[in-house]
């Protein structure tokens, strides 16, 4: 190993460690603060800092793990705290930290970004959120290991957490822990996560409950992916063909490529898309070699009036519109790409005649809006230092262990399924952006059909519709509507 090559390593293995190599300790400051919603001044206390997550064999005394970071927001003045909600929140990625639903939707404060037409430059303010749920709940975000501050102890090391159960199991202990010293036990609990924060969610309402006890009472799920078949474009995988039509559609509807006719109303145009992709377009692509001529010119011809792209491309893709090529075939004459998290959003790659895009338009407008006012707040406003980066996203994704899921697509809708079933009382609310290209909406409708739910529990599952995309709450109307909508779903839940 060459000299360059061991300051590589050494530089990986410090990355995620903590401060100093003393036993870890928590470190945890309170501040507090007012904030009016709905017209309704709301006095809290946010607690923010790091707790040592302690594990180990039953017969020996618990050994720090992880020093997890954590911010909690609690309204000041409640009489009965167990009866006050607890809602449990945290982003996806594989690593990715809580920032996005902390400042962009749940959060008494939110970044100023503004949306696809009205971004803001640098340097980036907070604003008062006035959409925030702390009306209604207190709200706890947690960052897992190797994001946010959130590091393994000394001695302990990274990968450990780096898995579909190991991040369930170190996150749902952590979260029984939070409930224990803050004692809310007794308090009605949600928990809310986005993308693959719902997979983490879904797998956490079986592992709550299972290991821990702890019955929910709620999760609401932001831009869903619990069944990974319906995203993963691989051969022999028919289905994200089908489930990503109408996102094609919607996308090339807002930028105005579809016939006269389609771009009158967006609805009514993702109906007939809808019923083409799941009738026609399915049997096609289950037909493959047998399809007939004139069927398969029907299906291109169809496919073209419904996605903005040629016949003769579509021909060429074999009917089978990769997600990478459609983000950049849709604008290529303008020399331009849509966002994959966004598709409402425009970018420009060097060479416009590539075969994919060079990145994600949509991601790099939010990025730094979210890093800088994340870092400046937690020092200058709740009062917690740290010289260690905020990890705001981690590249975990291609270093995950799915486990006993190798060889196979990552599926937690039985674990939810599972939950619901033991605990009828869980309820589920779920949240899509018809620009989402990363977790279309169709493949999400597909999920929660295919849940195999008693008929008795279908009902507990309500899905909702904005027109925005993966972080819907970006567009400030959709994040109106959205935070209404978590807060209707907490207060039916509190009045029965």
């Amino acid at each position: 190993m060459s000299e360059e090559e061991k300051k590589d390593k050494a530089g990986e293995e410090t990355e995620i460690k903590p401060e100093a190599k003393d036993e870890i300790k928590d470190n945890i400051v309170e501040s507090e603060h007012s904030v009016t919603i709905g017209g309704q001044a709301i006095e809290y206390k946010a607690v923010t800092g790091t707790i040592a997550l302690k594990g180990g064999k039953q017969d020996e005394p618990p050994k720090p793990r992880a020093s997890i970071y954590f911010t909690a927001y609690f309204k000041q003045g409640v009489a009965n705290v167990e009866e006050r909600p607890l809602l449990i929140s945290f982003n996806g990625g594989p690593g990715s930290s809580s920032v996005w639903l902390h400042l962009g939707m749940l959060g008494p404060r939110r970044v100023l970004s503004g949306d696809v037409d009205n971004l803001q430059p640098p340097p980036y303010r907070l604003i008062d959120n006035e959409h925030s749920l702390l009306d209604v709940a207190d709200i706890l975000f947690i960052d897992p290991v190797s994001t946010g501050f959130s590091r393994p102890a000394p001695g302990e090391k990274a990968k450990e957490f780096h898995g579909v159960d190991q991040d369930i199991e170190s996150v749902g202990d952590f979260i029984r822990l939070f409930v224990t010293r803050y004692g809310r036990w007794l308090s009605p609990k949600y928990l809310i996560g986005e993308s693959y924060g719902t997979t983490r969610a879904a797998g956490l309402s079986g592992y709550l409950q299972d290991r821990h006890g702890m019955y929910l009472n709620g999760i609401a799920l932001v831009s869903v992916v619990l069944n990974f078949q319906t995203l993963r474009f691989t051969d022999g995988n028919e289905l994200p063909y089908i489930l990503f039509l109408p996102t094609y559609a919607a996308t090339a509807w807002y930028h105005g490529r579809l016939p006269d006719d389609l771009q009158a109303d967006l609805r009514a145009t993702l109906d007939e898309v809808e019923a083409f992709a799941a009738g026609e377009y399915a049997a096609a692509l289950f037909k493959g070699a047998a399809l007939s001529a004139n069927e398969r010119d029907a299906v291109v011809e169809k496919l073209a009036r419904y996605t903005g792209l040629s016949p003769r491309y579509i021909e060429q893709t074999n009917l089978r519109i990769n997600i990478a090529r459609f983000v950049k075939e849709l604008l290529r004459d303008e020399r331009r790409t849509v966002g994959r998290l966004d598709s409402r959003f425009k970018g420009i790659d060097k060479d416009a005649a590539g075969e994919n895009y060079e990145y994600d338009p949509s991601a790099a407008a939010l990025l730094g809006a979210y890093t800088a006012t994340l870092n400046d707040y937690v020092r200058r406003e709740l009062g917690f230092e740290s010289d260690l980066p905020y990890e705001v996203l981690t590249g975990l994704y291609e270093r995950w262990d799915y486990g006993k899921y190798q060889n196979q697509f990552l599926d937690v809708g039985e674990t939810l399924r599972a939950a619901m079933t033991k605990n009828p009382f869980l309820r589920v609310y779920v949240a899509n952006g018809y620009y989402d290209l990363a977790t279309p909406y169709f493949a999400t409708e597909y999920t929660i059909n295919h849940l195999h739910l008693d008929p008795t529990l279908r009902e507990h599952i309500e899905m909702s519709y904005y027109e925005a995309g993966h972080m819907m709450y970006v567009h400030e109307p959709s994040l109106a509507a959205l935070n209404e909508g978590v807060r209707r779903f907490i207060r039916d839940k509190m009045t029965g």
